[in-house]
């Protein structure tokens, strides 16, 4: 009786493993992969190499090669070879955009979903976003700021490969002066919320303002994220001039330096803009009112621009329809959106580096190429467009040695077209294939 029961038991548990078993598995790719490329863009900046073929071990491409190379030839002899033939496509580096907030996004009752919502939806909304994002041809992203810790752990289960999505650099919450730019309290009445603090990135003064920078890194942060100026979106009418003082603003920068991380500062007005330069930041984000000492003070520092003019289109329309916007942030989207496309203008001819973001979530995730057409508006090159998207995003984010180009020991992310986006900036709205880490997300 004894044995009987105990086999009843193991047939028991057996059946239940059977059943938690899912009715299919992903199987992982085989470790070497062979592309065939149409007309290979391996280094934006760069003439196009024409017909060749990329030989990937592991998500990292080993091999570049002219020619349509006989997989045989391509990979050594006796392994699983994946063969993905993009011989009548045009391939180039997977894209990268330097400013998101990938679990938001804007609408016209934001203001009461954030006294609604949870960071538990934040981070299924994040989700969503994430994958159309990749779909759309963007492999690696920065999040410049995000409530809650929904962004960090987007950004962990998309490394562990649990979920689709980009690559992302996270900055947790922006460091700001009390009702600056990045005071999540702004416009709510006083009882809603608890005093914020340096977890929330709110701090005054230089001490303060350390603190607050260390806790944005304690949290996860891979960048800091700071608000030289006033912000369109915020609702409070304290414009869009410097909000941070100079002294506070270097306090950020030689904490995030001491820390090993990276600076960008959102600004839109003209002292806020070049006190930030001043202070050292790596990136101005936005950008709308420089002048010719900004454009002096960005040459100078090597400092990079990201324009951000999907935002500002996207601003600049809903400004038009009554009752979008609360009174503070329709006058200044009214007056800051038509703008920055302009100034994107003067600063590319002044010599500014470039480097793309779009602000999506302000907008919408997955038309984040959009702001390509709107850079061709300004006076960039396809080429120059697609250099700020790649080489210029890659080194923003510190990850040259790993992607923005297709180059022997680089990751291999990439995305293929049917057309000549050199040529035709628009192919990019519209990306075919999308490869990530050498495992193909989407093909059409």
């Amino acid at each position: 009786m004894r044995r009987l029961l105990v086999m009843l038991a193991l047939l028991t548990v057996t059946a239940h493993a059977l059943c938690a078993q899912p009715a299919t598995t992903r199987q992982a790719p085989p470790a070497w992969t062979v592309i065939h490329c149409g007309n290979l863009l391996a280094v934006p900046g760069e003439r196009p190499r024409g017909p060749s073929t990329l030989v990937i071990h592991n998500g990292v491409i080993e091999r570049v090669l002219d020619g349509h190379m006989p997989v045989g030839q391509a990979a050594p002899q006796d392994v699983a070879v994946r063969f993905v033939n993009l011989s009548e496509m045009f391939v180039l580096p997977g894209l990268i955009d330097c400013h998101t907030h990938i679990t938001f996004e804007y609408t016209r009752d934001v203001h009461l979903r954030r006294v609604q919502e949870s960071d538990a939806d934040a981070a299924i909304a994040g989700t969503v976003h994430a994958e159309r994002t990749l779909r759309a041809g963007f492999t690696t992203i920065r999040n410049v700021g995000s409530m809650g810790d929904s962004a960090f752990a987007l950004r962990d289960a998309i490394n562990r490969g649990d979920i689709l999505g980009p690559r992302i650099l996270c900055a947790g919450r922006a460091i700001t002066p009390t009702g600056g730019h990045g005071d999540r309290t702004n416009g709510y009445r006083e009882d809603l919320f608890d005093i914020p603090g340096a977890l929330d990135g709110v701090a005054d003064g230089e001490a303060n303002i350390r603190q607050a920078v260390r806790a944005q890194v304690k949290r996860g942060a891979d960048l800091i994220k700071t608000t030289a100026t006033g912000g369109v979106l915020s609702n409070i009418g304290a414009g869009v001039e410097q909000q941070l003082f100079d002294d506070e603003l270097r306090a950020i920068v030689e904490t995030a330096r001491l820390l090993n991380k990276k600076v960008a500062a959102h600004a839109h007005g003209t002292r806020g803009i070049n006190a930030a330069l001043r202070a050292g930041v790596d990136s101005i984000e936005h950008g709308t009112y420089l002048d010719d000492e900004s454009i002096r003070r960005f040459v100078e520092t090597g400092a990079f621009l990201v324009p951000t003019v999907h935002a500002g289109k996207f601003v600049e329309l809903k400004a038009q329809d009554e009752g979008y916007f609360p009174p503070p942030v329709r006058l200044k989207a009214a007056a800051v959106g038509p703008q920055i496309q302009d100034s994107l203008r003067r600063a590319h001819e002044g010599g500014v580096r470039i480097a793309f973001g779009t602000d999506v979530g302000v907008g919408a995730h997955g038309t984040n190429a959009q702001e390509f057409v709107y850079m061709v508006e300004a006076g960039m090159s396809p080429e120059a467009c697609i250099v700020a998207a790649t080489v210029n995003a890659a080194e923003l984010c510190g990850l040259s040695e790993t992607i923005g180009t297709l180059e022997v020991g680089k990751v291999a992310d990439l995305i293929a077209v049917d057309g000549n986006p050199l040529e035709d900036i628009k192919e990019l709205l519209d990306v075919d294939v999308v490869v990530k880490n050498g495992t193909t997300i989407k093909s059409n």
